[in-house]
């Protein structure tokens, strides 16, 4: 298995070409001077528009504090932010985070789970310029910079269609979803204990490689009719799980008494069947609320305590006209969910506007120009949140921008995005999936098809 990590996965902007200066003798050679320096200035790309023969597209590292890509081998569809005890509110670099992540190999039998330290990430030399030694341009500086990931595998049945982990008494644990239609609980330590020590993590990927690591799952439920996405352990009581498959299933998990196993109830709240159920969030304040969206259009809130029949307790629908692919519950307030679909629309929910006749959302954005395949809202601001999409963009969003007219853009292109869009990140393809690292200050982490995409931007 092959795993890199680069620093800073695009080229800069290009400078303009200071070799030809201006002469004061000579008024042709300063006339060219100037249309090649015009020529060589940089244009701000948005997605949609065309690239013409001999243009490239660039990064202006200049908008970014920390920037760096991360390749895994088989691509990943899904991964989740480890928890870690290196402190909060972490913005002191370079930085160090753990990931887990599942596969999408190219045959069943070879996906992986992967356990993943990042560490050595570095700001962006334009971040860090503030002193002399930072923006040595030395071999050996260099060296000092560049990121290191350890990666720790555990041989997974099927591609892993979704993965999340909490943490459970003293341990991690990550739940998976298999395209086999298994959902497998994992104990994640010792991989934890692997990528921290380079003799333990070569020990333990000579014992993968003779097939004597033949990790077996805490528990694995196999009562769902067919394979799923929707995932999700739930905040307020540790060791909840709820799982829906594409069979319009819902399952709610309850951990038992011995900590060691779970207990599943087999009868399904299902009133989106016979609809796949895309994705699944548990309230962050009230412990036995869950919110779910799917195929058919419509976000349901249910009441876990109830009994299926009666655990739908509202709907929303009528806005999305497409698949509702995605939902993200705001950790601070938490009477708004922000939904993402098929049909490329963001849509902002009020809870307090559903009801049994359905809602309308407080606001709507048509930024994607293809499917939206991730949202999720900032941890620690409440107006803040990213969405990422099938048309290889990453949007960052503030809702509490307001159209400042005084300053509207010159350019008749950027004039028409909305004020609330703060920044478009780019350079992935076919976007999967994306996260706010909980205890990393502003900093996201992404997958795509091409690779994994750490970094954090100017405007967040």
């Amino acid at each position: 298995m092959a795993e890199e990590m680069k620093e800073e996965p695009m080229e800069g902007v290009a400078d303009e070409d200071e070799s030809s200066e201006s002469s004061d003798d000579d008024s042709m050679e300063s006339e060219n001077a100037n249309e090649s320096r015009e020529e060589s200035k940089p244009k701000v790309y948005l997605p949609g528009q065309a690239i013409e023969d001999g243009e490239e597209l660039i990064a202006d590292k200049s908008a970014y504090r920390l920037l760096h890509q991360a390749q895994s081998g088989a691509p990943c569809l899904s991964f989740d932010v480890i928890p870690d005890d290196l402190g909060n509110s972490r913005e002191n670099y370079p930085l160090t985070m753990y990931v887990v992540a599942g596969t999408q190999a190219a045959k069943t039998h070879v996906n992986n789970l992967l356990v993943m330290k990042m560490s050595n990430l570095h700001g962006t030399k334009q971040c860090c310029e503030n002193s002399e030694s930072e923006s040595s341009n030395s071999e050996d500086e260099d060296d000092e910079r560049k990121p290191v990931m350890s990666v720790a595998p555990i041989k997974h049945q099927g591609c892993v269609n979704r993965v999340r982990c909490t943490k459970l008494g003293g341990s991690v644990v990550a739940a998976s979803w298999s395209e086999l239609g298994r959902v497998n609980i994992w104990n994640l330590q010792e991989q934890l204990s692997a990528v921290e020590n380079s003799n333990l993590l070569t020990a333990y990927r000579n014992k993968c490689d003779k097939g004597g690591a033949d990790i077996k799952p805490l528990y694995t439920f196999k009562g769902h009719l067919s394979e799923g996405f929707g995932l999700d352990w739930c905040r307020m009581d540790p060791g909840t799980l709820a799982s829906g498959d594409c069979k319009g299933n819902i399952h709610v998990w309850r951990i038992d008494n011995s900590g060691a196993s779970w207990h599943v109830d087999q009868r399904p709240y299902n009133s989106h069947a016979p609809h796949s159920v895309e994705d699944l969030q548990w309230s962050p304040n009230e412990e036995n609320v869950l919110a779910s969206c799917s195929v058919d259009k419509c976000i349901k809130i249910w009441d876990a305590r109830a009994s299926p029949q009666n655990a739908c307790m509202l709907t929303a629908s009528g806005t999305h006209t497409a698949d509702i692919n995605v939902i993200s519950w705001n950790a601070k307030e938490s009477q708004f969910i922000v939904s993402g679909g098929d049909d490329g629309l963001l849509c902002i929910w009020d809870l307090r506007q559903f009801g049994p006749d359905g809602a309308s959302p407080v606001a709507t954005f048509k930024q994607h120009t293809a499917p939206v395949t991730s949202v999720e809202w900032h941890p620690t601001e409440a107006t803040v949140f990213a969405s990422g999409g099938a048309d290889d963009q990453i949007a960052q969003w503030d809702l509490s921008v307001e159209v400042d007219h005084a300053e509207e853009s010159q350019d008749s292109e950027l004039a028409k995005l909305p004020p609330q869009l703060l920044f478009i990140h780019q350079g992935q393809s076919d976007i999967k999936e994306l996260h706010w690292h909980p205890q990393c200050t502003g900093t996201m982490i992404s997958t795509a098809h091409s690779g994994f995409n750490v970094f954090r931007t100017i405007s967040v």
